[in-house]
């Protein structure tokens, strides 16, 4: 079918629009667990050294079981193994109907609370375990904001569903057979609504999570209904709601501006490319930061097409740009004292007769020429031409976020994502800031005798080098494209966006929305002046 015929299937007007702010409710709760009218009252249940030990929190529900709730669980077989789910009927005394113990893993040491990734998953999992349920009380034990704000993270994050019948993922109302839609309400039991630092932690995990699941909701959409045009008009639109300054340029503007990357990898497919730029602003920011997403709608491989059994899940191949798009929307709702502006590099790869072939060389947005010596190494181009255009604007740092090799995956696993970077302190920070999110990651190399590997005898260099450590040759191409004097960094997602597997924790199965928090973390911090 030629471009322009009378019907298109791939114009954003036949894409369905999703609601982009709805999330599970979040109430701060001063009543007693056992006071709390809910369809359940959550509580924490840990690994003790010879049987298992109700976490605290849980006092006025294991007073209304006459201080045995514990051996109650675990003659039902409860073990208070991490991710552990165990319900019973609630004793007389309690308003809800039901208990739901969740494990928590090993009791901390004396004097040690329990770390807010253990919180988040415990809270996760229970709310995946009361899907379809109107209300949950969540006694799990909060000290302070933090774990106030680690157990509403891991709660509206596990509470998410995705709507297989209209394609919307984001907390459908209505229930039918195939979703029994998430959880409607959490209310968080020893939160303290009139305190500024909780009230500021609710509001906190509120945004982010809505963000989180809207690139879930994003990377979930099969790519019939979200193409590049598709996912521009999706930023323009919350744009137009949070305040912030868009440009699109499809592409003919990509052809004039000498994008080769971009239009090189989209020439196959019958939906054009497209280049986002979304950016915040905030009038007393002293730090601007740049976030560069690989936004490949579907992913075939190109003329290198990928063996059958490979293309199934390539509609999360965008859940970088989903990532970026996620944070900078983020940031505008916390108001955040940072310039904070967002690159999605839009694309679908597709084999015809106009698509790329191996062998071709690319002019690069810059002018720098790519040998193409595989098509399926189509992430690296779109990037390298973003990273450059994010380069004018002389940020003070950029952070790209790509689903970029499968050798990432090989070496990191499915949960865990890869960070490189031009400077060994960025690395470190970018490392320390992921664990403050949550997230898994582990800071990688980029050595420097592979970038003989890349060197081309008709361009530049090519968009391959050695297939062993392939994830860092991704990298080392990339780095080729940061402008001196620029602070680079490099996450390398390609294992934990999607969940092919079953849910755990706080994690759907489908798109996770993995770098989100890191994203943002990061933002917080450049706001603060603390880059590393």
């Amino acid at each position: 079918m030629r471009r322009g015929a009378a019907y298109n299937p791939w114009r954003p007007t036949n894409y369905r629009k999703r609601d982009p702010t709805t999330v599970t409710a979040l109430t701060l709760s001063t009543s007693s667990a056992a006071a709390l009218r809910a369809d359940a009252v959550v509580v924490g249940v840990a690994k003790g050294a010879k049987s298992p030990v109700v976490a605290a929190g849980a006092e006025a529900v294991d007073k209304a079981f006459g201080g045995k709730l514990a051996a109650v669980l675990e003659t039902l077989g409860a073990t208070g193994a991490e991710g552990e789910v165990t319900k019973l009927p609630a004793a007389s005394g309690l308003k809800a109907p039901v208990v739901l113990a969740v494990g928590l893993g090993e009791v901390p040491a004396k004097g040690d609370g329990y770390d807010a990734e253990t919180l988040r998953r415990a809270a996760g999992a229970a709310a995946r375990a009361l899907s379809g349920s109107k209300k949950g009380a969540f006694a799990l034990p909060i000290e302070d904001p933090a774990g106030a704000a680690a157990v509403a993270e891991g709660a509206l994050l596990g509470a998410y569903t995705y709507d297989k019948s209209n394609g919307n993922g984001r907390n459908a109302k209505d229930k039918d057979k195939k979703n029994n839609g998430p959880l409607a309400e959490v209310a968080l039991v020893g939160g303290k609504p009139r305190d500024k630092a909780y009230k500021a932690a609710a509001e906190r995990a509120t945004a982010l999570v809505a963000e989180i699941n809207r690139a879930r909701d994003l990377i979930n959409t099969p790519s019939n209904l979200l193409n590049p045009a598709a996912f521009a008009a999706e930023a323009v639109a919350a744009a137009k709601e949070h305040g912030l300054k868009t440009e699109v340029l499809d592409e003919k503007a990509l052809k004039k501006g000498g994008y080769g990357g971009i239009l090189g990898v989209g020439q196959g497919s019958e939906a054009p490319p497209r280049l986002v730029r979304i950016a915040y602003t905030h009038p007393k920011a002293e730090k601007t930061l740049a976030l560069v997403g690989k936004g490949i709608t579907y992913d075939s491989g190109g003329i290198s097409l990928k063996p059958a059994g490979h293309n199934e899940t390539m509609k999360c191949d965008m859940s970088g740009a989903a990532a970026v798009f996620a944070a900078v929307v983020t940031a505008a709702k916390l108001g955040l004292r940072v310039n904070l502006t967002g690159w999605l590099a839009l694309a679908e790869n597709m084999p015809s007769g106009s698509a790329t072939r191996p062998g071709d060389v690319l002019s690069m947005y810059g002018g720098k020429t790519v040998e193409v010596l595989n098509t399926d190494a189509e992430g690296r181009l779109v990037l390298a031409d973003a990273i450059t255009r994010a380069g004018e604007e002389k940020p003070d740092a950029i952070v790209d976020v790509a689903t970029l090799t499968g050798a990432m995956v090989l070496a990191l696993g499915n949960r865990t994502f890869g960070i490189m970077t031009n400077d060994e302190a960025f690395r470190t920070t970018l490392h320390e800031i992921a664990e403050e999110a949550g997230e898994q990651s582990w800071p990688m190399p980029l050595p420097d005798h592979l970038r003989k590997g890349i060197d081309s005898p008709v361009a530049d260099l090519a968009n391959m080098g050695e297939r062993m450590g392939g994830g860092l040759v991704a990298g080392i191409f990339l780095k080729e494209f940061v402008a001196d004097g620029i602070t680079w960094g490099h996450l390398d997602i390609a294992g934990p966006a999607f969940n092919e597997s079953g849910p755990f924790g706080y994690t759907p199965k489908g798109g996770t929305g993995a770098a989100v928090r890191t994203l943002v973390r990061l933002a917080e911090r450049a706001a603060d002046g603390d880059l590393g």
